[in-house]
């Protein structure tokens, strides 16, 4: 499994998600996963996601995920600056 914490309008995933309560989906990994097919499979068009995270790190949707990983989804509506602070990691 990998966790993907959800953040903004993504936490309608998330039955009863509350607002003061982290909005955690958790995954089955399947070999060959990238963050893109991980989003697909939730439900996430890549067009409604700003900024991603793959165990902390800002990442590109192609990067490969594995079991115990934790991904930080962010969407277009909420875009920050990171680009100018971090690398993206292919």
């Amino acid at each position: 499994m990998i966790e993907v914490w959800l953040y903004g309008k993504h936490r309608r995933l998330v039955p009863n998600s509350a607002r003061d309560a982290n909005s955690i989906v958790y995954v089955p990994v399947q070999d060959g996963d990238t963050i893109l097919s991980v989003l697909e499979r939730i439900g996430i068009p890549l067009e409604e996601t700003s900024n991603i995270f793959l165990n902390g790190e800002l990442s590109a949707p192609s990067r490969s995920v594995a079991e115990g990983d934790r991904l930080g989804v962010f969407p277009d509506d909420m875009a920050l600056l990171y680009k100018w602070y971090f690398s993206r990691l292919e």
